[in-house]
């Protein structure tokens, strides 16, 4: 057809600007089409495809990689010499050590709030109540109002755990006694090594929460299908398939890590839906599938079957008896190398033409 070409650079395009993701490509002859003489000189397209009524997804599938939520450094509380480090791809609760200066252990405690500052009787502030919370969830706290004062309780609460730990029983907490985090941690890395001197606000560990999470570099043209709360299917290393959702979506566009491609990429996190069912190597490769929008019940023809009309908008060739005949066409949402068409009499099961490979 002399109109094809156009069409392509055409459709190219329109969904450049709609972030459809689709590339426009030549399909197989889907309706037994053969291209020869006869049908050249009768103006018959070189093959045809037909007119399909179903569910349209705009679906896309994207390279991932298998990692851990929430990743943060922890800062030494303390100077001195590091002499014991959680090791990597363990798992710190609370209570539990992540690191010892000068042999004294710096302990987990949950909390939003960082441990800044050295707390005491008469203190006060939201930092305290989450060190009250700790020490009544640890036991500690027996009769302690959890409230926003440190209090006698409160230095009481912090003796008793003072000495469960075989430490000098002062009534006072700080940061080289307790580190506070917003839940448990998985350690990814040292960020210094038993041995080297630290001092406060230098890292000591790098870490991440604890479950599984898959971080993705999405194209810019297909950030529309990865809307907060998007349902996705993520095939796992194993083969295996999970349910998740996107969590999160980046509001940069940047070039991703690949130096060879400078289109640039939206950062994607997705979340699974039993994250504790999911197993596999940190950093492993997966596949995202993101479901995108669904269209029930609808008219589609292949994305390369339209064409630029004259006039403006877009059409198909309607192949029927031997003839053919150019209708306009209304188009929905692309998907799965389709395009949603409507007007023009079409019906299911009718034939339009398509190029041929």
């Amino acid at each position: 057809m002399r109109r094809r070409t156009a069409v392509v650079a055409t459709v190219v395009a329109l969904l450049a600007i709609t972030g459809g993701g689709i590339a426009v490509t030549a399909l197989a002859d889907a309706g037994g089409g053969t291209k020869d003489s006869a049908h050249q000189d009768a103006g018959l397209p070189p093959a045809t495809s037909p007119v399909e009524r179903g569910d349209l997804s705009s679906s896309t599938q994207v390279d991932g990689t298998l990692g851990y939520a929430k990743e943060r450094k922890v800062n030494a509380g303390a100077a001195g010499t590091l002499t014991w480090c959680a090791e990597s791809g363990s798992t710190i609760e609370r209570d539990g050590r992540l690191y010892e200066v000068n042999g004294a252990p710096v302990r987990l405690m949950y909390g939003t709030e960082p441990m800044y500052r050295t707390l005491k009787p008469g203190d006060k502030g939201n930092d305290v109540r989450q060190l009250e919370e700790n020490l009544v969830a640890l036991g500690y706290g027996a009769g302690l109002a959890v409230d926003d004062t440190y209090t006698d309780g409160t230095a009481a609460a912090v003796k008793r755990w003072q000495k469960a730990h075989d430490r000098k029983q002062t009534g006072r907490v700080g940061p080289d006694q307790i580190s506070f985090q917003p839940a448990a941690v998985r350690v990814k890395s040292g960020e210094s090594t038993v041995g080297d001197q630290v001092a406060p606000g230098k890292p000591v560990l790098s870490t991440t929460g604890s479950e599984r999470v898959v971080r993705v570099q999405l194209d810019v043209a297909e950030g529309k299908l990865a809307k907060k709360g998007t349902k996705v299917t993520v095939t796992l290393p194993d083969g295996t398939t999970v349910d998740g959702k996107v969590a999160a979506v980046g509001r940069t566009a940047k070039p991703g890590d690949d130096p060879s491609d400078k289109t640039p990429k939206i950062p994607v996190t997705v979340t699974f839906d039993a994250p504790g069912k999911v197993e596999g190597f940190d950093q492993s490769p997966v596949t995202v599938n993101l479901t995108g929008e669904t269209r029930k019940d609808v008219l589609s023809v292949p994305v390369n079957a339209l064409l630029a009309l004259p006039g403006g908008g877009f059409g198909v060739q309607v192949v029927e008896g031997g003839r053919t005949r150019e209708v306009k066409v209304e188009l929905g949402m692309f998907g799965q190398g389709r395009v949603e068409v409507t007007g023009g009499g079409l019906r299911e099961g009718m034939k339009v033409g398509v190029p041929k490979v």
